[in-house]
């Protein structure tokens, strides 16, 4: 093991692999907490998707899994729980299709 790699702290640990640009914003990213900002991304890009492709209902379901698991995280919750609010997210997106295709849809 060399000396730089014995005297690496855990805050130099990906330094090596990111651009300076990259090291900044990880500067930026350490003084975050929480997850509220990324949940909020998450439910913007959903939305995207539910706008642009209404009929891709894998990436919607992929969507809410994410969004699920991300919420699930940022309020801890427990595994039961997290199934209850991704069946109910499901639950609304099925209903959202059921309201803008009656006849099945597309």
């Amino acid at each position: 093991m060399s000396s730089k790699t014995a005297q690496m702290t855990a805050n130099d640990f990906y330094a090596d692999v990111l651009s300076e640009a990259e090291r900044a914003r990880l500067e930026a990213a350490r003084e975050m907490e929480g997850i509220d900002e990324e949940v909020a991304i998450l439910r913007i890009k959903l939305r995207d998707q539910m706008m642009q492709n209404p009929q891709n209902m894998g990436i919607l379901f992929k969507g809410i899994n994410m969004l699920t698991k991300a919420v699930a995280t940022q309020y801890k919750l427990s595994p039961k729980s997290k199934d209850d609010l991704n069946d109910s997210i499901i639950g609304v997106i099925n209903g959202i299709g059921r309201e803008l295709w009656p006849e099945g849809g597309p």
